[in-house]
């Protein structure tokens, strides 16, 4: 890869954080906007607790791409926003919101030093493995109020978290723990014939699997959750369950003919492609010789920057073929701004 197109998507990069900041940054509550235009800040009805974790991550992404102090002093303040938020501490009723928490911030640590991020991780974990019951054969359940309904988004990134902690730390128990629920997720979420994942089972109390809901976002998070086992085991088993899922995830959910990913809609689910690029990139730094991997991103980060996204103003849109229309949601911007971090991270390469 030439330093010019390094530099261009480093540059595509750079003008969809900036577009983050400039219009959807609050500094009154230290936090963002869930979304743009929103006069006097009256958009927040709602704690999207989520997607400020995703917002965490690709502050990350900027700071370790560029080194730019500007990104660390946005992270320490958003950090302060959250907390505040969510009443002086971390915990939270949904598992999976903690999760994502706990996985930004600690990527927030690793490149910051900063110990209050680790303290914010080490105290959301000890919380969420509360989520583990023997209800439905395992698995941690994504709500507190509903312990009998256990879905992918709320094992799989504990999978991720739990590796994550015992390559840092060293702890048998973490590992222990991440090997288990990802052996639920695979055992009761997972086709076993394809790899493709589903969401979740017993949403209405009678016991079934959604086969109806195929999301990026499960496929994403699985295939992380195999990539983190295989680093920290050697087992290759996990990286054949990463690729088959990735690899499975393509051909049922993307067109066959441009590559391009499906256009998931708004609101939260505005968030699941952005999420399963995240995961992607990693997996082909890993398993470079899946190159279908490499093109699927490539190809959905050249429409998103063709048509997906207004160059004047830096917003993305829901569908990555069709310019966005105001309002703009956090959850798209979040997401397209992790397609344009991801292309940026795999063109370095």
């Amino acid at each position: 890869m030439n330093q010019l197109e390094i530099g261009i998507w480093e540059e595509r990069a750079n003008q969809a954080q900036a577009a983050l900041d400039s219009f959807f940054w609050n500094e009154a509550i230290k936090m963002y906007n869930i979304e743009t235009p929103c006069p006097n800040g009256e958009c927040n009805t709602i704690f999207h607790y989520w997607w400020m974790a995703h917002a965490v991550d690709v502050l990350v992404d900027g700071l370790q791409r560029t080194g730019e102090n500007w990104y660390a002093k946005r992270l320490s303040a958003l950090h302060e926003g959250l907390l505040q938020r969510n009443g002086g501490m971390w915990p939270n009723e949904l598992y999976d919101d903690m999760e994502w928490t706990a996985l930004a911030l600690l990527r927030a640590y690793r490149v910051t030093g900063h110990e209050a991020y680790l303290n914010a991780v080490l105290d959301l974990w000890e919380d969420i493995k509360t989520a583990w019951n023997e209800q439905l054969g395992g698995g941690l359940a994504w709500k507190k109020d509903q312990l009998d309904y256990k879905n992918t988004p709320a094992n799989a990134p504990a999978v991720i978290l739990a590796a994550r902690l015992y390559e840092l730390f060293h702890k048998q128990e973490d590992l222990e723990w991440a090997l288990r629920i990802y052996e639920w997720n695979k055992i009761y979420l997972m086709d076993s014939t394809t790899g493709f994942v589903w969401d979740g089972m017993n949403r209405l109390g009678d016991g079934q699997i959604d086969y109806d809901w195929e999301f990026t976002y499960c496929q994403g998070v699985f295939l992380g959750a195999g990539l983190e086992l295989y680093k920290n085991t050697g087992d290759v088993h996990y990286l054949e369950d990463a690729n088959r899922t990735a690899n499975t995830c393509i051909d049922r959910l993307c067109d066959p003919i441009n590559l391009m990913l499906p256009d998931e809609g708004i609101d939260d689910t505005g968030l699941f492609k952005g999420i399963l690029i995240r995961y992607l990139v990693q997996l082909c730094k890993i398993s470079p010789v899946n190159i279908r991997i490499r093109e699927v991103i490539l190809a959905n980060a050249m429409q998103l920057w063709e048509k997906g996204l207004d160059k004047q103003l830096g917003l993305c849109s829901s569908s990555w073929e069709v310019k966005p229309e105001l309002p703009v949601q956090l959850s798209i911007q979040l997401s397209g701004l992790m397609l344009l971090e991801g292309a940026a991270a795999l063109v370095d390469e």
